[in-house]
């Protein structure tokens, strides 16, 4: 009997692990150094489709003060969520408009390279984002370090 409940529980526990991927975290030589290559990037699924990675983007994004400008109520180009990107929308692209912002600051010579592959994640899961994930994602991070109360990663 043991051999025949072995044998059932194994794949139910390699289908448990499996469906775990999409919150896998990479820890050591293997994370980004350089800005993305171009849209096509074959790093950019590491972080778009990594569900961690757009949840920390979504904290860097409230630790640096990005929604001071960008939040709900923001209009126009500062509106983020609304799919509608004025520099294009590619990984790249995104990037690009983060890590060389205007007005200053340029946030490439503040944020390291990692933390700015989060962020564009998670600015451009945005607008999969309904108003109540919104609210909720605010409410969880009310308590964390907010724009200039932030002193950077320790």
């Amino acid at each position: 009997m043991r051999v025949r409940g072995a044998t059932i529980l194994a794949p139910v526990a390699l289908l448990a692990l499996a469906a775990c991927t999409n919150e896998a975290r990479t820890l050591g030589p293997s994370l980004p150094q350089t800005a993305p290559a171009g849209n096509a990037d074959p790093r950019v699924p590491a972080y778009q489709a990594n569900l961690y990675q757009v949840a920390q983007g979504g904290r860097y994004f409230m630790w640096y003060g990005c929604s001071g400008c960008h939040d709900d109520s923001a209009r126009g180009a500062a509106n983020l969520s609304d799919g509608r990107w004025r520099r294009g929308g590619g990984f790249a692209d995104v990037y690009r408009a983060i890590a060389r912002h205007r007005p200053a600051p340029a946030y490439e010579a503040t944020v390291p390279v990692e933390q700015l592959w989060q962020l564009t994640a998670y600015v451009r899961d945005l607008p999969a984002h309904h108003p109540e994930k919104r609210r909720r994602v605010t409410l969880d991070q009310e308590g964390e370090p907010q724009g200039s109360q932030w002193s950077g990663p320790q």
